[in-house]
This record gives structure tokens, sequence and C-alpha cells, in this order.
């Protein structure tokens, strides 16, 4: 993208981002950076895709986000919801792409005649954009199931379970046919997009190519947001409020804290119900134990948070399914990783491209 473009798109996306106070100041320069690693390359397409999940996840978060204060709880013992993204969930979900479009980059600038157009796999290059466009169709899909899936009026049902068991929404690796639908659609804004703005070479591709194209990284989007899902259900923990029954969210997508007796995921999904968690007394054990120096286990982010004098635990909260080896934010860039990887390995071996090539 030309730097007389470049400069101001750029700032209008983090100009748009804080005023819609829709990341955290340290988030806000990290896209930033980003959407300029972005915007250096010099086709429109890497920024275009960054600027199609953004404003597509954008509008997904705002859709839900009433419902999703019912059906949810913050960690901070509050309704659910989201909050201000920080720099860490800004990265969860860009920066294998910006990897990619930084080294797309310097490909093409090595190689100044293979910058006019994306050939299919003639040019070794193109198996980089192909990482590009699988990581926003997949994370895409994944933001537009996990925030859309939620308004879904039958229960998920947990992936990763053998009878496929209901769980309360929310639940990492909880699935609905809604949600999957919504994913699908964020693959698809993704891949149209790309098809638009990848300047193809005529004389390797036409509209049947295209279609192609789009078909198969919307099907490829969605695999990502399936793949979430038992990623999520396995490597990630999913806590649930004892007296309410309802699923409690870590603040910037970190880990919940739990106490060490309720580690175990549950075998079912009943929940006793009854009046929700007071507010104040869960944000007070929130607060204080995000201050305080841990030990014992890590699970689901403390087993047990001490003070000079004052010991935090949550016996309030139970696992409800899945090891808390990774939060939020690590398994979308593991998936993210996964996906683009995997894309750019099938491209490869479908197009036969020599991978020497990009190290010449």
């Amino acid at each position: 993208m030309k730097t007389i473009y470049a400069i101001p798109v750029v700032g209008a996306l983090v100009y748009r981002a804080w005023s819609k106070k829709s990341l955290t100041p340290v988030g806000l320069i990290f896209a930033g950076l980003s959407a300029g690693a972005h915007a250096l390359h010099p086709w429109y397409t890497p920024f275009a895709l960054l600027a199609v999940f953004y404003f597509g996840g954008t509008k997904a978060t705002k859709v839900k986000h009433d419902i999703k204060a019912r059906l949810t709880l913050s960690a901070t013992g509050t309704d659910g919801g989201e909050g201000p993204r920080n720099h860490i969930q800004v990265l969860a979900n860009s920066v294998v792409a910006t990897v990619l479009s930084v080294a797309h980059t310097y490909v093409l600038s090595k190689n100044p005649s293979t910058e006019s157009c994306f050939s299919l796999g003639n040019n070794a290059g193109d198996i980089l954009m192909v990482g590009i466009v699988a990581n926003y169709a997949a994370v895409a899909a994944d933001t537009f199931s996990s925030e859309l899936g939620i308004l879904s009026k039958s229960k998920p049902r947990l992936i990763t379970s053998l009878n496929l068991r209901e769980v309360p929404p929310g639940t990492n690796g909880g699935v609905t046919a809604t949600g999957l639908g919504a994913g699908l659609l964020g693959s698809f804004t993704v891949a149209l997009t790309s098809a638009i703005f990848l300047p193809f070479c005529s004389e390797r591709s036409g509209l049947r190519d295209r279609a192609l194209w789009v078909v198969a990284m919307s099907c490829w989007g969605l695999l990502g947001s399936v793949l979430d899902s038992v990623l999520g259900g396995l490597l990630q923990a999913s806590v649930v409020d004892k007296r309410s029954g309802k699923i409690v969210e870590g603040d910037g997508g970190r880990k919940v804290l739990v106490h060490p007796g309720s580690l175990q995921p549950t075998s079912t999904s009943a929940v006793p119900s009854g009046e929700s968690t007071g507010s104040s007394q869960l944000k007070g054990l929130e607060s204080a134990a995000n201050t305080a120096t841990l030990r014992g286990t890590r699970a689901t982010g403390t087993s047990v948070g001490t003070q000079p004098g004052h010991e935090v635990s949550h016996e309030s909260r139970r696992v409800e399914s899945g090891h808390d080896w990774l939060d939020n934010n690590g398994v979308n860039v593991l998936m993210a990783l996964l996906m683009s990887v995997g894309a750019m390995g099938i491209a490869q071996w479908t197009w036969n491209v020599d991978l020497q090539e990009l190290l010449v």
C-alpha cells in the first residue's frame, strides 16, 4: 500500500478504535503497529483483511453484548459482556498474519517481477499470502461463532465429550448450529474480501478460480472455528459460578480463579440454581487475587492467592470442562498458527511449490 494512503487509513482505524473504546490504550498501540505492518505490504490485501476482520468482529460483539451480559458473568462478579480488548487479544488474532505479511513484503522486495499479481502457486511467495488469508478466515469464523453463537435458542453441546452433552452458554468447546452458521459467515466475509483485493494474475485465474478460492477459504475458516472449539474444550478450563450456573469469563481472555478443590471438570451439565453471586464480594476477591503472590498449582490461573495476612480462594466456582493449560488468548494463537501453517502446507502440496525459492 502506498504511504500516502497507508498513514491516513491506519490513523483512521486507530482513531475509530479509540473513539469506540474498543481497545485499551496499550491495545491501541499494538493495533497501530500491526496495522502499520499490514499497510507496508505493496498489495492492499493484508490491510483490507485486517480491516474487515476488525469491523466485522466489532459488529458481532455489539450484536450479542446485552444477551451475553445476561447469560455469563465476568471474573469480577458483574454481568458478562466484552469490555475494551487489550494488546494480548490484539496479538492473539493478528500476530501470525503480521509476521507472514512482513515476510511476504520482504519476498516481493527481493523479486520485483513477482510483485504484480497472485499466481496461484506459480511464485513461491504465494504460499505466504495463503497463510495470511487463512489466518483471518479462521479468526473471523471463530469470532463470529463465539460472539453470535451465544444467541442460539438451543443449549451448546460440548464438542470434546463423547455424548456431546449440553453445557452452559459461553463454555469453551460448546458448539451450536447457530454458532457454526455464524462462523461460516465470518470466514466468507474474509474469503470474499481476499478474492476482491488479491491481484490475481489474469492469465492464470478467472471467475471460476476466484469462486473456488472463496469456497475453499470459507470452509477452511469454518474448520478453524471448529478446531478452536476442540482446543478450547481440551486445553482451556471453563469455570462455572455454582450459585447461578453461569460461565465466568476472565478479563481480557485471561484465566479465571477457582479454589484448588474445584479443579476437576464435571461429568454432567447439571448446575445448582439459586441467586447469583454477590458482585461486590467476588469483585473484591478477584481484585485481591490478581495482585497476590500466588502459590501452589496454577490450574485455572491460581489455586490459592496470598497477601500478607490474607488468603483468597474461590469456592463458589467449579470447572465445567477442560484442562487449564492455556487461556483464551493462547488457544486463539495456537488455532491461528495451525490453520495458517496447515493451509500453507496444503497449498504447497497442491501447487507443488518449491519452498527453497523463498530463501533465495
